[in-house]
């Protein structure tokens, strides 16, 4: 099984990169959107996908008296999840910000928005 997500993650990865590389903005925020997700499939599957019984110690013990689930994957996929959703949302309002603005959501043509007769930036020392 383990396997089988690896491989996935990998397609994953593979596709939120060709998305990240496209021109349209939207396209990129999917790209982001698939990217976080794939990261999140790839921490699941490092945290060895077992069946193992939930990580609760009994009264009378210290230490737990058979194998366990690891919590730590579970609760960084958790946190993950709620961070790239929120983080999802601002960039969806700052591109519909910019396609009302400027009309498009060509990168290429929102470079229109900056000044046309100043000096390019510095390009080094």
């Amino acid at each position: 099984m383990e396997t089988a997500l690896s491989i996935v993650v990998g397609l994953l990865f593979a596709s939120a990169v060709y998305l990240m590389l496209s021109l349209h903005t939207i396209r990129i925020l999917l790209g982001v959107v698939l990217l976080g997700n794939s990261v999140n499939l790839l921490i699941f599957t490092a945290g060895r996908f077992r069946s193992d019984v939930p990580p609760i110690i009994p009264i009378d013990s210290y230490v737990p008296t058979t194998d366990v689930a690891n919590p730590l994957p579970q609760a960084l996929i958790l946190t993950a999840i709620v961070i790239s959703f929120s983080f999802f949302v601002f960039l969806l309002v700052l591109a519909y910000r910019a396609y009302q603005d400027l009309g498009t959501d060509d990168s290429d043509k929102m470079r229109l928005a900056e000044p046309v007769g100043d000096d390019t930036p510095p390009q080094g020392y």
